[in-house]
């Protein structure tokens, strides 16, 4: 694809913007929220130091952190479904070891 006029001025802005906007926000601790998408998990995550694995214990502080994000995404294991499990989203793997597993 073959990129002229206003889009290579357009594009580098754009890329200088975006990575401005990130890194003021990772600098200041802040992620912008937006919960219109939740689905309503109110359950605390398991804390990440109870596992020895480094993945899971990852996967872990990142449920932490935006819990928000992870209450608006469907969880394709079909635990939703499951009798056994009812979860709301994919942040309910994360409020038990079920994201360990």
């Amino acid at each position: 694809m073959k990129i002229s006029g206003l889009g290579l001025i357009v594009l580098p802005l754009f890329i200088v913007f975006f990575y401005v906007g990130a890194a003021a926000a990772q600098k200041q601790g802040a992620i912008p929220k937006d919960e219109s998408l939740r689905k309503g998990e109110t359950r605390a995550t398991l804390d990440p130091g109870k596992f020895d694995d480094t993945r899971v214990k990852e996967a872990y502080k990142v449920a932490k952190k935006i819990p928000w994000v992870l209450d608006s995404i469907y969880c394709f294991c079909m635990c939703k479904e499951s009798p056994a499990f009812r979860h709301k989203s994919l942040l309910s793997c994360y409020v038990d070891d079920h994201a360990a597993v």
